[in-house]
């Protein structure tokens, strides 16, 4: 059976993509980091999905076909580490796809890659 291993995220800069998604995440590169490729693993060596960054020149979409969900626990949590990731560099994205009842917030990190912060607590 097949698992899923690692998401990979075209980015402009690997440096900066990866300084942002490591203090997002609490990951840290598997292998010494090149400037056009790292692979982020959990710190604490959990099994987990991996997320890798690369090079990439191709353009952002507005409304990306695929893209990380991060789950919060409830709305404090969501509304916590949305903040949390803003001040590390993520940005609010004015998103017009927003449901009245929507239960995730849209970021961009600091290379423009669209995802969301999820309160999963409707769903427990």
């Amino acid at each position: 059976m097949l698992r899923i291993g690692s998401v990979v995220m075209g980015v402009s800069d690997v440096p900066r993509a990866a300084a942002f998604w490591m203090e997002a995440l609490g990951y840290v590169p598997r292998e010494e980091m090149e400037t056009d490729w790292v692979l982020l693993v959990p710190a604490d060596g959990r099994p987990g999905v991996q997320l890798a960054l690369g090079l990439s020149e191709t353009p952002l979409q507005e409304h990306p076909r695929v893209h990380l969900d991060l789950y919060a626990g409830d709305a404090a949590a969501q509304a916590a580490e949305v903040e949390r990731l803003v001040s590390l560099g993520a940005q609010r994205v004015d998103w017009d796809l927003y449901r009245d009842d929507a239960d995730f917030v849209v970021l961009a990190d600091p290379e423009g890659n669209r995802f969301c912060v999820i309160d999963t607590s409707a769903s427990a």
